[in-house]
């Protein structure tokens, strides 16, 4: 069988938990990761839920920061077009 490898970066125990969860099954985590793989090819979507994340100190740095910039006038228009919004762009040298 011609095969491909991925590398996939990911916190250690969720990787040990991960593996520790197929084996349970009777599966290798290579199988899960296939498996959930041709799903998303065939739904083309993704759902999750992030419900267990917490927002990191960046982002939530960045949302109150652009909270601020949107109440003192500091943002973009809101566009119907992509034609204006790129004339709009281009006038703020972006």
């Amino acid at each position: 069988m011609n095969t491909a490898s991925i590398l996939v970066k990911t916190d250690p125990q969720v990787k040990a938990k991960a593996q520790k969860t197929a084996e349970k099954m009777g599966l290798s985590l290579t199988s899960v990761i296939n498996h959930y793989l041709k799903h998303f090819i065939t739904v083309e979507t993704i759902t999750f839920s992030t419900r267990d994340e917490e927002p990191s100190d960046y982002l939530i740095k960045t949302l109150k920061k652009a909270r601020e910039n949107r109440k003192n006038g500091k943002a973009s228009p809101v566009f119907d077009n992509i034609t204006d919004e790129i004339k709009w762009l281009e006038k703020q040298g972006i």
